[in-house]
């Protein structure tokens, strides 16, 4: 059992409450079993703060959700379609805040058939020609972007991961650039498009040559790299209700979050999953949670309704729980939704309480190595009861998932409760 090492300055926080203790007074929760995150919510990958070990200080006998008034957010609802995305009539015009997703990349074999399922095209020009088969599957997905636009708010965001391709077809190799065909695509709808993120994809394949190897002339680049494209609907959104101010200074987020996060590289290790129900492919290539989760909380407040177009496995969803906002899905593969359900009713809340706590003790850590080198932390947060660097910070709120139920119906829909993070 790895031991809890003991921060010295006890000004980051009351000498009364503090979080991070001596191992010999507070020892991590052995049902905890220092599994990754990822192994309770379907290979998933979460990375701890370097050198942290997060505590299960939340009390586990929680009250009723409704009487945990001091949250920001009480509770959340959680939908998923499992249709085709190309009509989500299920969702009003102009109701979501923010869609997050990762659609079937153009042009990646495993990806194929469900392309060649909603255009019979497809298929016949892969044979014959693979720039008329790349157009075609960019048509079906040009029809998923209009829906977001229509759907999303004046100054709701679009963020799309998606990695261009690589493809020898009839012995002829070559780049096919979904990135910017995309970018093509949802400028001409009407979205504004923002700085873009890079994220390499953290690899330890111990050969990654392609083509003719250490010979000139015809050897490849690999690509290492996917795309996290953002588009904006119609400008900034606009804050008239004091409500809605107060929502967003308690979704703030720490100074050295907004350093990370918005850089335009970043540095995140995918992850790969065997499907043993769907029947249009054998994997997932669902994206790591720490995307989604960075996303919803970059591009969202407490309280709002982040769409998924292409679910998957259900991260964007998972993503939203821990973040305080509501969810909807739609997934064209029916034969994933008992894969799906399973995923989502087996995440264990207490490894859902501690992916707050780790990163609540991430700051601490950084507001500890901030004041050893002699270096300002100006500002108090009231509500963690823990120095900030900004202002800004001094109204966060962190929430904790502490019970998810099942809604009656033959709709996939989940209601998620939360508690206010107190320390």
């Amino acid at each position: 059992m790895p031991k809890v090492e003991p921060l010295s300055r006890l000004n980051l926080i009351s000498d009364s409450k503090r979080i991070i203790m001596d191992a010999k007074d507070k020892k991590i929760d052995d049902n905890l079993n220092r599994r990754d995150f990822c192994a309770s919510i379907a290979a998933v990958a979460v990375t701890s703060p370097a050198g942290m070990t997060g505590l299960n200080l939340i009390n586990d006998n929680v009250p009723h959700a409704s009487s945990l008034v001091s949250a920001a957010v009480s509770e959340t609802s959680h939908q998923i379609f499992f249709e085709a995305a190309q009509n989500m009539e299920h969702v009003k015009t102009a109701s979501v805040d923010l869609v997050v997703t990762s659609p079937p990349y153009p042009m990646i074999e495993m990806w194929d058939g469900i392309f060649s399922s909603q255009n019979a095209d497809v298929g016949t020009a892969l044979k014959k020609d693979p720039m008329s088969a790349f157009e075609f599957m960019h048509r079906e997905l040009d029809k998923v972007w209009a829906e977001c636009f229509r759907t999303l708010k004046d100054g709701g965001f679009l963020c799309i991961n998606i990695g261009d391709a690589t493809r020898s077809i009839n012995k002829e190799f070559q780049l096919y650039n979904n990135h910017s065909r995309v970018v093509s695509s949802c400028l001409k709808i009407g979205f504004e498009n923002l700085p873009n993120i890079i994220w390499r994809k953290q690899t330890n394949a111990p050969n990654k040559f392609m083509g003719s190897g250490m010979l000139p002339c015809g050897a490849y680049v690999t690509l290492e790299h996917e795309w996290i494209l953002v588009f904006r609907k119609r400008g900034k959104r606009i804050y008239k209700l004091d409500r809605d101010k107060a929502l967003r200074r308690s979704s703030a987020f720490f100074w050295e979050e907004r350093n990370k996060w918005f850089s335009d590289l970043w540095e995140i290790k995918g992850v790969k999953q065997t499907i043993v129900n769907s029947q249009t492919r054998e994997r997932n290539a669902s994206f790591p949670l720490e995307i989604p989760f960075r996303l919803v909380n970059m591009y969202s407040q407490m309280g709002d309704t982040v769409l998924d177009p292409f679910m998957g496995m259900g991260t964007t969803l998972v993503a939203s729980m821990l973040s305080g906002r509501n969810s909807i899905g739609f997934e064209i593969d029916k034969g994933l939704r008992s894969t799906i359900e399973d995923f989502v009713d087996n995440i264990d809340t207490k490894l859902m309480k501690r992916f707050v706590v780790d990163r609540f003790n991430a700051h601490l850590a950084f507001v500890e190595e901030r004041i050893s080198l002699g270096k300002t932390v100006k500002y108090t947060n009231k509500k963690l009861n823990c120095k900030v660097m900004t202002s800004q910070e001094t109204d966060i709120e962190l929430v904790v998932p502490i019970r998810v139920n099942k809604t009656k119906g033959d709709i996939f829909s989940r209601r998620c409760f939360y508690q206010s993070f107190k320390i």
